[in-house]
């Protein structure tokens, strides 16, 4: 099959099931991209499935989806890219087999700017709060996003108005990297009063992304699902504002379920604003931070080094997404066998029987006596 076939059955797929679509994104995993986009159009696919689908299995709006990406700057990035950020979705995968809730990851991404995904997504970290948000809120937003893209740190955010919208600002006064992740679709030019800030994401060297088909409008429930990757994709999440109730402390709850690093900065007691922050710290939900310097030293504990540049590719990085759950299923001292191996990383045994042997040849996984384990030097 060719790497349009692939493309267009992605983009079909993401338009005829809601987000997160955990048995789609399975029954795709199993089947391949092509073969799930034939089934479900003939209604050829499990209950699960059928029921996810069936309301739009019709909507074959592939030519226009591309039509209107095109016309809005907008590529389709998916899974078979190089540019797809396996590496940091895979906490998503991990998470989904331990049973966390709408832990899927996505089908695929609609994303507008040049800069490629799996760079933007490298070792960054969410910046996000409230809407109502105060000015001290917007302004410890914008400068911390300021520090941390100064010191070649990703911002990611959702590019609401208040503290969202204060972080992707800070990080473009910086000249650094940020990404705005939306509840809707990149075209939908919304929030009404951020399309000029998020045109300005797009074109500086940042991205906006999100898993809707173009024309995709927002929703309240879209924006839940949609914090699911902002926390994936980054490796830490801190949450500068809050109430006691809010879609920052939604996206802290999920990083947190992720096994990603969760902050929250500190706030004036008598403030409804920093509710949520205080709440998370108390609860040990949270490391209070206060500056560039200390959301550095916590989220670097998991990997992110202050000079970036100086950071070598891990070897890795070169795995497709199948190739890399299939690596990350071995160990380095015990031998599994073909299927342990594909209990381990949820693939079909036949796929991974097919990806053992080239591991092998590109020095990632070594044959042993009673199976597979991993080569010493790549752990």
């Amino acid at each position: 099959m060719s790497p349009d076939e692939l493309r267009r059955a992605r983009a079909y797929l993401l338009r005829v099931a809601e987000p997160p679509a955990a048995a789609l994104v399975a029954f795709v995993a199993e089947h391949g991209p092509v073969e799930a986009a034939a089934r479900v159009r003939r209604g050829d696919c499990p209950p699960e499935v059928l029921k996810a689908t069936e309301a739009r299995r019709d909507y074959d709006l592939v030519d226009q989806d591309f039509g209107r990406a095109a016309a809005a700057g907008a590529r389709l990035v998916v899974p078979e890219d190089d540019e797809w950020p396996a590496w940091p979705l895979l906490a998503l995968e991990q998470a989904g087999r331990r049973g966390v809730s709408e832990a899927v990851p996505p089908l695929a991404l609609w994303v507008s700017g040049d800069i490629a995904l799996g760079t933007a997504a490298d070792r960054a970290v969410a910046v996000v709060g409230a809407r109502a948000a105060t000015s001290y809120g917007e302004h410890h937003a914008a400068e911390l996003a300021y520090g941390l893209a100064s010191r070649g740190v990703p911002v990611f955010s959702g590019a609401a108005y208040g503290i969202d919208g204060a972080a992707h600002r800070g990080a473009l006064a910086a000249g650094g990297v940020t990404v705005a992740v939306l509840g809707c679709a990149v075209d939908a030019g919304y929030p009404a009063g951020h399309v000029g800030l998020l045109n300005r994401i797009a074109r500086n060297g940042g991205a906006v992304v999100s898993e809707y088909p173009p024309g995709a409008p927002p929703a309240r429930h879209r924006f839940l699902v949609r914090n699911r990757l902002i926390a994936a994709l980054t490796e830490g999440t801190l949450v500068v504002e809050a109430g006691r109730r809010s879609g920052a402390r939604n996206t802290a709850s999920t990083a947190g379920a992720l096994g990603k690093v969760v902050m929250a900065l500190p706030g004036p007691v008598s403030s409804g604003m920093s509710v949520g922050c205080h709440e998370l710290i108390r609860d040990a939900r949270a490391t209070l931070v206060s500056t560039v310097d200390e959301v550095l030293e916590t989220v670097g504990r998991f990997g992110i080094a202050e000079d970036q540049a100086a950071r070598t590719q891990r070897p890795t990085d070169r795995l497709g997404p199948e190739a890399l759950r299939t690596y990350e299923a071995l160990t380095v001292r015990t031998d599994r066998s073909d299927s342990e191996i594909a209990a381990e990383s949820g693939l079909p045994l036949r796929k991974v029987r097919a990806l053992l042997p080239a591991l092998e040849i590109d020095g990632f996984a070594v044959r042993g006596e009673a199976g597979w384990r991993r080569r010493r030097e790549t752990a």
